[in-house]
């Protein structure tokens, strides 16, 4: 459904050469194009509070439509209140739902182990840097593992993959879709579509029940699409997730110095590759 209404091809749940091939490439390119541009969009409701800009992008009656044919419909609390007004209030929605006590912070490591910064934030860390980007600060600090971050990391690696089918360049182009299906696997797939139907039931204001419900469906059909219908979610939509043992690096018993290094930074270092590409976070978007 989402495939159709945003204008990229389906693809069937086992990708392979034949498949690709049969698309051609400028249609290939444009399936990815289109794709990262459903990501982005995505990242910019979760990743910080919306600007100005991206509630004016998000207004914009064509994208509204097309999220109408995709059975998203924003109430009254969106379509009806002035865009000032609006920004305040979705401000104090997304301080309740994702940053407050007793809220759901859009966190891999918390949605799966109860604690900030832990395993799965130094492994999507790792993953950025060896790939060659670097996260850069938006309006505000972010983890690694935020899940704007995790989106706004698919959108770069499909635009790349654009950028090698436009190259001809078919090797390349396959790297990199292992790549993202790799990252859905380890990642993105294993607490995304539990986590957006909880934040559905949570919500109080029509844009984020709605994105939610848009991003558990697009999550949804693009499993589907890369053939990864063994990926259990692991997330689950708890409303309490049980905080998991932390496994020392160090003997508790003995002095700290100060002069030893963090299991952190030996955790990160990995050589990085190719052009340090930007993660920033969505100030607005053209529609």
């Amino acid at each position: 459904m989402l495939h159709s209404t945003f204008d990229f091809d389906e693809v069937l749940e086992t990708v392979s050469e034949p498949v690709d091939q049969a698309l051609g490439l400028p249609a290939l390119t444009q399936e990815c194009l289109a794709r990262a541009r459903i990501y982005r969009v995505l990242a910019g409701v979760f990743v910080e509070e919306p600007s100005a800009e991206f509630l004016t992008a998000m207004g914009n009656v064509a994208w509204l439509q097309s999220l109408e044919r995709a059975g998203i419909a924003f109430d009254s609390d969106f379509l009806d209140t002035d865009l000032a007004t609006l920004a305040d209030v979705l401000a104090c929605e997304y301080a309740t739902l994702f940053a407050s006590s007793g809220g759901f912070p859009p966190v891999e490591s918390v949605r799966l182990t109860g604690r900030f910064k832990q395993d799965p934030h130094y492994q999507v860390a790792a993953i950025y840097q060896r790939l060659g980007f670097a996260q850069i600060k938006g309006r505000f600090d972010v983890f690694a593992d935020q899940l704007g971050m995790e989106l706004m990391f698919v959108a770069e690696m499909l635009e790349r993959c654009a950028q090698a089918l436009n190259s001809d360049d078919m090797a390349a182009y396959k790297r990199l879709d292992k790549e993202i299906k790799r990252f859905w696997s380890l990642h993105l797939g294993r607490w995304v579509r539990g986590y957006s139907g909880l934040i559905q039931r949570a919500a109080n204001h029509s844009f984020y029940r709605e994105m939610a419900r848009f991003l558990h469906g697009f999550a949804t059909e693009e499993i589907a699409a890369m053939g990864l219908s063994r990926l259990d979610d692991l997330d689950q939509g708890q409303l309490v997730v049980p905080k998991s043992e932390i496994t020392l690096e160090f003997n508790s018993d003995e002095p700290v110095c100060g002069e030893c290094p963090s299991g952190a930074a030996e955790r990160l270092e990995v050589p990085g590759t190719g052009r340090v590409i930007p993660i920033t976070a969505v100030q607005a978007l053209a529609f």
